[in-house]
């Protein structure tokens, strides 16, 4: 057989995009989801144009105001209004978590393909490496690393990156590992293609469904890993209205009575979450049905 009579490969992923779509939009889990991003997109894309308040202006007068008509989520210890906070505070965390996510996906998808599809040794010195990165802690890992390179958003965005790139590798991998037994590979090395050409143009649109699925679950995590770095100190650093901060900056006046000044940043990270793992479910759902 010549090359020209080996079958082209089967590049296209055998999930029917259209149906997928379809599926989404008669998910209630996914839609609900979505509709709790969208909105607090929409918030870190425009708050500051419609907030009541500018959210770093202080006004010791009305510091530890209680929810009012003025201040409908009250203020917090040195006045700032926390309704206005907590909307524009959802613009560093929208920015760092996904761009955190994103890096996780391409890093944990390139060594993912890399180990999946060369085996031997490559996957044994890969794999043992990211198996040790992964048996740390993560926090760990990223207050280390914070403190050894600073604070800054770009080393929060890299730091989480990269300690999430060696879960979403390890799921590439096992999808890889089943692709790479299938025809269109083998017509391909007959065809003498590279073996970047194998991976990244036959091999990765298959496994796009798996890589979806924990991109978005990621997310969440992602949003979660930034409020606690905050919090502790070595996330997003004031005078950001960061939600994580804010929790951090205020918890201390729960004891006096005073819960508005964490109550309401607190149910923002939790809706947050929530929106991002009701939208990966119902992304799992759709490409499994």
């Amino acid at each position: 057989m010549s090359e020209t009579d080996i079958p082209a490969p089967a590049t296209a992923p055998r999930s029917d995009w259209g149906e997928v779509l379809h599926s989404l939009l008669r998910s209630g889990t996914f839609l609900t989801g979505l509709v709790i991003l969208l909105f607090w997109i929409v918030c870190a894309l425009l708050g500051e144009h419609f907030v009541p308040y500018d959210p770093l202006a202080d006004d010791i007068i009305n510091a530890l105001a209680p929810p009012s008509g003025e201040h409908w989520f009250g203020t917090d210890q040195i006045g700032r209004d926390v309704l206005s906070r907590v909307i524009v505070g959802s613009r560093d965390i929208l920015t760092v978590a996904p761009l955190a996510t994103l890096l996780a996906t391409v890093a944990g998808t390139a060594l993912g393909l890399l180990t999946g599809y060369f085996r031997g040794i490559v996957d044994d010195v890969v794999s043992r490496i990211l198996e040790a990165f992964m048996a740390i802690p993560g926090v760990i890992v990223a207050l280390l690393a914070i403190v050894a390179l600073g604070t800054s958003k770009i080393t929060v965005i890299v730091v989480i990156g990269l300690s999430f790139a060696p879960i979403i590798a390890r799921t590439v991998r096992s999808a890889v590992l089943a692709e790479r037994e299938l025809d269109y590979v083998a017509a391909a090395q007959l065809r003498h293609e590279s073996a970047l050409h194998t991976m990244f143009v036959e091999i990765l649109p298959n496994v796009i469904p798996p890589i979806l699925v924990e991109t978005t679950v990621r997310l969440g995590y992602a949003v979660f890993a930034v409020a606690t770095l905050s919090f502790v100190g070595f996330g997003i650093q004031p005078p950001s209205p960061d939600w994580g901060l804010s929790i951090s900056s205020n918890y201390s006046m729960i004891g006096g009575g005073f819960w508005w000044t964490v109550l309401f940043d607190a149910l923002a990270i939790a809706s947050l979450v929530i929106g991002v793992n009701l939208v990966a479910d119902g992304v799992q759902g759709a490409l499994n049905d």
